[in-house]
């Protein structure tokens, strides 16, 4: 849950005055400088480096966002990448992205809300090394003197990355929004023990026997390919109704991102995917999509069937639970589920991490845009804290749109998945 006063702080600084850039980096004796380029190609060298040690999510990955870009067919004069380095090493990259919000022009993350989280690639050691000022400078340096645009929106940013904390505390202005949930285990055992209650096991086991009356139950991972594809689009197909059902717009409707999702699975896309996939005598009734970055798996989309007669059976539930059983045996060290409660996340993630939104305004009209988004994202963070309201929120966009009670909807899913 998050606190009122804690959102209130970061509201009342959202226009203050900032210091001046190069009185901010004098004060702390660092040599920052800052090299910018609108080419992803020109960056190259300096990301796979960065990202080599680790990312913390997908939109750190260098060929997912390259993928991204072409998918969408994003001009390269929309796109800047920002490189900050300390006596001439690189040590943080941005990858933004210029659009339009409300006649305002923001940067901002690639792949925004379609993954969890966001944040600079950073050289972790080099950046924890510095003082708590230094790292205020470093940023301020960093993002104050880029052009372009008139804020600068940086969501979801975590409160750890590379196994430290606060490396982006001086990163503008934070608002908290959601917390970001993972499983990190060593092994199945690990994850069943620490998890599992003896309860759940027996609501698991119950739940896999009612599947199991109904049919042949099968489960597999499917990586980049051929057979992929089928896949993905009945996933596509089932989420499609899901949100329908919910009176919520499909995010993944628009021809240019259903586009990218069907090149990140071809062969060749440089995008490493693998999709768990759970069947009923061969029929599809529950998939997750998940990029593949070393022993790290981030589950982007989740979907099951809507047939009635199976959900007894909890088709996402049991599909979970094999994801479970199988990922940390293969080599896998964090199952990431990204950001946002859930029930599921709830029963296996060990570690809940803060994120925050960022915001550095560049122009005046900048400072405006941070006063009105952080005091919608507050009275979201407040109605998402609150059961009660979030029933009622839910419950309206729905008849808003026309769809059924959305409320109703969202318990039959976390009971379903």
């Amino acid at each position: 849950m998050v606190e009122s006063a804690t959102l209130e702080a970061p509201l009342a600084r959202a226009v203050a005055a900032d210091l001046p850039v190069d009185a901010a980096v004098r004060g702390t004796g660092l040599a920052i400088s800052v090299s910018t380029t609108s080419r992803i190609e020109e960056a190259e060298a300096v990301w796979r480096r960065l990202e080599a040690s680790g990312i913390e999510s997908p939109g750190q990955s260098f060929d997912f966002v390259r993928q991204w870009i072409a998918a969408r067919q994003i001009p390269a004069a929309e796109q800047l990448f920002a490189t900050v380095s300390l006596a001439g090493q690189p040590v943080a990259l941005l990858p933004l992205w210029r659009q339009r919000r409300a006649g305002v022009r923001v940067y901002g993350w690639f792949p925004g809300a379609h993954v969890g989280c966001g944040a600079p690639l950073v050289d972790a050691a080099r950046l924890s090394a510095l003082t708590p000022a230094q790292r205020a400078a470093f940023w301020r340096q960093a993002l104050g003197g880029l052009k372009g645009a008139d804020l600068i929106h940086l969501e979801a940013v975590p409160e750890r990355a590379g196994g430290a904390e606060g490396l982006f505390s001086g990163l503008g202005r934070a608002l908290p929004t959601e917390t970001l949930y993972r499983a990190a285990f060593s092994s199945w055992d690990e994850a069943n023990t620490t998890q599992r209650s003896k309860s759940r096991r027996k609501h698991d086991r119950q739940q896999g026997e009612r599947l199991e009356a109904l049919g042949k139950v099968e489960f597999e991972a499917i990586g980049n390919g051929p057979d992929a594809l089928p896949v993905l689009e009945e996933m596509f197909r089932q989420r499609t109704r899901r949100f329908e059902a919910m009176g919520i717009a499909d995010p993944f409707a628009p021809a240019d991102i259903a586009r990218f999702y069907r090149e990140t699975v071809a062969a060749d896309s440089g995008v490493k995917v693998m999709l768990h996939v759970l069947r009923l005598d061969g029929a599809i009734v529950a998939v997750r999509y998940n990029i593949v970055f070393g022993d790290r798996l981030f589950c982007l989309i989740s979907s099951m069937s809507d047939e009635p007669r199976i959900q007894g059976g909890s088709p996402g539930k049991q599909c979970l639970l094999r994801v479970m059983q199988t990922v940390f045996d293969a080599g896998f060290r964090v199952f990431d589920m990204g950001n946002g409660f859930t029930d599921e996340k709830r029963h296996w993630c060990n570690e809940r991490i803060p994120v925050a939104s960022h915001y550095v305004p560049l122009t005046f009209k900048g400072r405006l845009l941070i006063e009105m988004d952080a005091q919608w994202r507050a009275l979201k963070a407040r109605v998402k804290s609150n059961p009660r309201l979030l029933a009622f929120a839910k419950a309206a966009r729905s008849r808003l749109r026309g769809g059924r009670p959305a409320a109703e909807t969202a318990a039959a899913t976390d009971e379903q998945e």
